[in-house]
């Protein structure tokens, strides 16, 4: 005869056995916690990613060492443009003679090429700075909106703009010495700075909407007055084509940068953008931004 308290005794280890082969069955007792995801190995010297909505750092290497950017530098040449106040887009700016020369002296520049002569806007100048990596579209935006009665006062006065929005910015570890990346040994940032820059950067949209445009073609006017149909300028950056939800930003590359690229992605709601500098190649840049933007993303 089993007793009350017996009886109690029965029920509460029924309940408990059901319960626990109903939990063995759903897998609570038996599954692994999850693990973090490991943090990749990178070519590049430097890397940094972060939350672009937070702020909050995801992945660090060498994240603060100053570093030559190459043509990364152009993300702030191009954030100065658009910080001018009451900009007009689509004012018109004639080439001049000078931007082309200054790509026959310096070997490493990239090129719009612009032609002598043809008027062409503020608007279709971002796009030749930024596709194509046009050192003659910075350097007709440089001469455009600085200040001062001759080019070289002008150019001066936009590269101490750089340096003013970077100190604006909270930088600390960078300077620029030009307005497209070549420069004279004192034009450096670093990966969590040019992060902070591009970031910066993709809160305007006139910038978020050339960075991601794979193709461009501009339709300038000539010296004449005829319009010239340029050659379509192609983005430089790879990840456009090769990355789900890739957004930007900007390839560079030179003799001190090596390889360079600044990148961003979003994916179900969430933007991660961040550098890398000093990679090897141009195909281990990509490698180490995809690497980081997966990272990022399982973070």
């Amino acid at each position: 005869m089993i007793t009350a308290i017996q009886g109690t005794r029965l029920r509460r280890a029924v309940a408990a056995a059901v319960t626990t082969g109903a939990m063995l069955a759903t897998g609570a007792l038996t599954a692994a916690p999850a693990q973090a995801a490991t943090a990749p190995s990178i070519a590049a010297k430097g890397g940094y990613v972060m939350n672009n909505a937070t702020g909050k750092s995801l992945y660090t290497k060498a994240a603060d060492t100053r570093r030559s950017t190459g043509s990364t530098t152009k993300i702030m040449t191009a954030l100065v443009v658009l910080k001018q106040p009451k900009l007009n887009l689509d004012s018109k700016v004639t080439i001049q003679k000078a931007y082309s020369d200054y790509i026959v002296d310096n070997n490493w520049a990239s090129n719009a090429k612009l032609i002598v002569g043809d008027k062409v806007t503020v608007r279709q100048l971002l796009y030749g700075l930024m596709l194509p990596s046009g050192c003659d579209a910075a350097y007709a935006l440089a001469d455009k909106f600085g200040s001062g009665s001759t080019r070289a006062a002008r150019v001066k006065s936009f590269i101490g703009k750089m340096n003013t929005t970077a100190k604006d910015l909270g930088l600390k570890n960078t300077h620029f010495d030009s307005f497209d990346g070549i420069g004279k040994g004192a034009n450096y940032s670093t990966p969590r700075d040019l992060t902070k820059i591009a970031s910066s950067a993709m809160k305007n949209s006139t910038f978020r909407t050339v960075v991601k445009t794979k193709k461009y073609t501009a339709k300038t006017t000539t010296k004449s007055g005829g319009t010239r149909t340029m050659a379509p300028w192609e983005n430089t950056n790879p990840l456009l084509s090769s990355y789900s939800g890739a957004i930007g930003v900007k390839t560079g590359s030179g003799p001190e940068a090596k390889y360079c690229l600044v990148f961003a992605a979003t994916r179900n709601g969430k933007t991660v953008i961040g550098t890398v500098l000093a990679s090897t190649d141009a195909t281990a840049r990509k490698s180490d931004a995809t690497k980081l933007m997966n990272y990022g993303f399982a973070k």
